[in-house]
């Protein structure tokens, strides 16, 4: 019985592991569509796991929502943060540090409904 138990919680960890690679693609993605929309370079092709937290999705389930942190450039020789906010698989949030060059509008993105 104590192997089974043992063979689940790998199972169940090795699954959240994936899921979190997925995950991660996915924000990658989001910000590398965001820089581009905005003229800006995404630096590292990269974004970081920043926080887990459990949230309610409209329908009451419970689903991890996880906030990637990124960074992107203006003229390539300064540093600018960005995040994605991933709530499931959806990007609920999308964020780029004012910069160079962008409009006013630009400068906090919100994209619903979109994976």
């Amino acid at each position: 019985m104590g192997e089974l138990a043992a063979l689940l919680a790998l199972a169940l960890g090795a699954a959240l592991w994936f899921q979190g690679i997925a995950r991660r693609e996915t924000a990658i993605d989001a910000a590398r569509r965001a820089c581009s929309a905005e003229g800006v370079q995404l630096l590292d092709d990269t974004a970081a796991l920043a926080s887990v937290r459990l949230r309610r999705q409209g329908s009451g389930v419970l689903t991890l929502a996880r906030i990637y942190r990124f960074e992107f450039s203006d003229d390539g020789n300064n540093r600018l943060a960005g995040s994605v906010t991933l709530v499931g698989a959806t990007v609920q949030a999308l964020y780029l540090e004012p910069h160079r060059g962008a409009p006013p509008a630009s400068r906090a993105l919100r994209q619903r409904g979109r994976e």
